[in-house]
């Protein structure tokens, strides 16, 4: 740790520190208590006078409110602090690593924000006319270009809202795809690889989902994949590179197996971050993959609102492709709306998945991440993503068990497990003093083909200086692990609360404020 010129060194407290000077407010210096909305406020007041409201004759219908609302009135000033005060107790990709696995949450540039908040897009109403909205058309389809050449691959719908919403849509498109053939088929499968949501999406869009192992190196078992195929096989669903962190090697094979027996190969393209500008899905056999714009193009999580998650698509499914879509004529782009346009060459489109198109402003911010990037850089940027994951890979391989270490570079992510531990020791306490060390968790218990597993994403937005800190934070926390220290049993203990009891949490949320019983 740097010492300043004053020779004054910054030292976080001892354990038990927190405590032992117990104060007035049960602040701690800036680590705030903050108490709920009902707690600071009062229904019988509010921040803002207004006229009493006049009589008038009551319009509904026996549906009047037979008491007060009961929420708190609050000053602006309270409100905006009470926000302000939470806002300090939440880790942020702007605070510093975020290494869920399988999130890619990658620093969002402010250039993209600025764009998203131009008045041309982020006031533009759904129902506006297609001549006045021209431009807005214009980027929807740079996007859309911009993907179907990164995957080389001709269809795309841009309306799918976030990951499982793209997966749904490819899905639906491969059972219009068969039942246009009429050949009504039954089954998909799913690697143990694959996304937890790939069969969550398949259930729900009415297929059988019959698993896939994988092999001992993480990746699809091939020949077990070749023994379920069957005419009742509508397709697979399979994520490359896969939540192992690996690239499926075999992703050809498996594309060429599935398609001799009438399948087709959905990709989940949730790690597409790993692999833009080095493969493209269509090359190696893909019919329908969805790309999250919020993981390999740098646009928010969803941020309070939708996310966008479009799906392209091979020649194959491109006819059932859902609308609305943009098409050029000339100078002018036109927004495709109609199911039945014979004429036009979309009658075979399954439907539509939302009322409108999608999320522009999600659209704008990819749209800019692109631009600035450019080809060149869009292909540095997974090889970085990929050179950060291999470096904590092999940072971290003597003191965690990485049980595909041996597999060959990883991707985008690194993974490794609780083997090794003391007894009684597991994953969630090497997660919960990874908060004491000022970070967020990793992703925990995920993918399943793996006991305690640990699945770390580096991006490439993080520097090597951030990498070295984030891997010394986690080698001291998993010694303790190793080394059975009872402390690591207590943590977090620098946090604003202590360790919940999880389980209880998740069996008996208490999501209703309600005013304490007077004793």
């Amino acid at each position: 740790m740097t010492i300043n010129q004053s020779g004054w060194r910054p030292e976080a407290p001892v354990a038990g520190g927190l405590d032992a000077a117990p104060t007035y407010t049960g602040n701690k210096a800036l680590m705030l208590e903050e108490p709920l909305l009902f707690e600071i406020g009062g229904s019988d007041r509010t921040g803002v006078d207004l006229p009493e409201a006049p009589k008038v004759k009551s319009r509904l219908a026996g549906l009047e409110r037979l008491k007060p609302i009961e929420l708190p009135g609050l000053t602006e000033p309270e409100a905006v602090r009470h926000y302000t005060r939470l806002s300090r107790q939440n880790y942020a990709i702007d605070l510093g690593l975020f290494p869920l696995g399988s999130c890619t949450m990658k620093h969002n540039p402010r250039l993209n924000e600025k764009m998203a908040r131009l008045p041309g897009f982020a006031d533009l109403h759904p129902l506006t006319p297609v001549d006045g909205t021209q431009g807005a058309l214009a980027l929807i389809h740079l996007v859309a270009e911009w993907l179907k050449t990164l995957t080389n691959m001709p269809g795309i719908a841009m309306s799918p809202k976030a990951g499982a919403h793209g997966e749904l849509c490819g899905l639906l498109a491969i059972r219009a795809a068969h039942e246009a053939k009429g050949d009504a088929r039954k089954v998909i499968l799913v690697p143990e690889s694959a996304h937890g949501t790939n069969p969550a999406t398949a259930a729900f869009a009415g297929y059988a989902v019959k698993g896939i192992p994988a092999t001992e190196d993480g990746r699809v078992d091939l020949e077990a994949l070749k023994a379920a195929l069957s005419p009742e096989v509508a397709g697979v669903m399979i994520t490359n590179p896969n939540t192992c962190g690996l690239f499926e090697r075999d992703m050809i094979a498996i594309c060429e197996a599935v398609h001799a027996v009438g399948g087709y190969v959905y990709c989940d393209g949730a790690n597409f971050n790993a692999i833009v500008g080095r493969v493209r899905p269509g090359d190696l056999g893909v019919d329908a993959m969805h790309i999250n714009l919020h993981k390999t193009f740098s646009t928010p999580h969803g941020g309070g609102g939708p996310g966008s998650g479009p799906v392209v698509f091979s020649a194959a499914l491109a006819p059932y492709a859902p609308l609305p879509f943009v098409e050029k004529h000339g100078d002018r782009y036109a927004l495709v709306e109609e199911e039945t346009v014979a004429a036009e060459g979309h009658n075979d489109a399954f439907g539509r998945m939302v009322a409108f198109h999608g999320q522009m402003g999600m659209f704008v911010r990819a749209a800019a991440y692109m631009l600035s990037h450019g080809a060149d850089g869009l292909k540095q940027v997974s090889e970085d993503a990929v050179l950060s994951a291999n470096y904590i890979l092999r940072s971290l391989e003597d003191t965690l068990d990485a049980p595909f270490a041996k597999s060959g570079p990883c991707m985008h992510e690194a993974i490794f497990s609780d083997a090794g531990f003391a007894e009684g020791f597991s994953t969630l306490d090497v997660a919960k003093g990874l908060i004491d060390e000022g970070f967020h968790p990793m992703t925990m218990y995920f993918p399943l083909v793996v006991h305690g597993a640990m699945l770390i994403e580096p991006t490439e937005t993080e520097s090597k200086a951030a990498l070295d800190q984030f891997i010394g934070a986690l080698r001291h926390v998993a010694e303790k692990a190793k080394a059975g220290d009872a402390g690591l049993k207590a943590a977090p203990v620098h946090a604003p609360r202590r360790r919940l009891d999880e389980t209880a949490a998740a069996r008996k949320p208490v999501l209703v404020w309600k005013e304490p019983t007077q004793g």
